[in-house]
This record gives C-alpha cells, sequence and structure tokens, in this order.
C-alpha cells in the first residue's frame, strides 16, 4: 500500500486507468506511489480533515491537488476496482494531451479531493452515468446530460 493519506487505507497506491493493473502490478504501484510522493500538493496531508470519509478512491488531476484548481468538471463511471467510486474529477482545464499523461493524476480518497472543493459533496451520492459541471469556480454545478464517458 502506498503510505500516504491521500489515499484510502484499502487503495493499493496511485494507478492510471490507462495502465492495466495486472503482470508487474506491484512493481508499478511502487513506482507511481513514489511519483506521487513527489508532487508539491496545495494541501499539506496533516491539513485534510474528515469531510467525506467512507466513499472510497477518486480518479482526480494534478490541476486539482497540485495547481489548486476548484473542481468544474465531474462524472461518475463504473467503477475500475473494489475501493474505486467511480468518481472522476477535472478542474476543466485539462487538454487531452495532459489527462493522457498519468504523471498528471492519481487516485485519492475522495475525502481528499472533497477538502480541496467542498461544493462536491452534496453530488457523491449521484449514481453512476452522473455528470456535473460548472463554468466558474465560484457558480453551483449543473447536471449534464449529454455527456459519456470513453471507453478506454
Amino acid at each position: 500500500r502506498c503510505p500516504n493519506p491521500r489515499f484510502p487505507r484499502s487503495t493499493p497506491s496511485a494507478y492510471s486507468r490507462s495502465q492495466p493493473q495486472e503482470g508487474n502490478a506491484a512493481k508499478r504501484r511502487v513506482i507511481q506511489c513514489a511519483a506521487v510522493a513527489q508532487k508539491n500538493f496545495k494541501l499539506r496531508a496533516e491539513d485534510i480533515k474528515d469531510l467525506a470519509t467512507g466513499r472510497g478512491a477518486c480518479f482526480a488531476t494534478d490541476m486539482i491537488t497540485v495547481e489548486g484548481h476548484k473542481v468544474r468538471f465531474m462524472y461518475r463511471e463504473k467503477p475500475d476496482m473494489d475501493v474505486d467510486s467511480g468518481w472522476r474529477f477535472f478542474s476543466g482545464f485539462e487538454s487531452d494531451e495532459y489527462v493522457d499523461d498519468p504523471n498528471n493524476s492519481a487516485i485519492y480518497d475522495i475525502n481528499t479531493i472533497a477538502n480541496y472543493d467542498p461544493d462536491i459533496i452534496p453530488l457523491l451520492d449521484a449514481p453512476i452515468g452522473s455528470a456535473f459541471e460548472r463554468t466558474d469556480a465560484s457558480l453551483s454545478f449543473k447536471e449534464v446530460f449529454d455527456f459519456e464517458p470513453s471507453e478506454d
């Protein structure tokens, strides 16, 4: 397990959805955990409060956790693994190239992302297939009905 309080206790580590988890998964997790540990997060681990605990893991980009942007787009897809909640969080400033680079994102405990942007909390019980966006970080989220997550 990754010894990082940003991850749920049962999360093996940060991992890229684009990388398969079979084969040399343990070695890959150690490398990815080390890469996450080297990031300069906007919030310190000791500043993370219990806001949305017990909700599992989620995918978020460094635009949120390192750059400090608010969540502007979030969607929930079928989970990739048992601890995965299915939630994916983006700032809206990510390019396709940025998202395709596994060094620019990681898996976090949902509670961690809720600390970066508490506005997500009321939406966390939305079902798989839900998507929400806001055009400005100061505005409230609106449900998106024309979004389909990619299959890759």
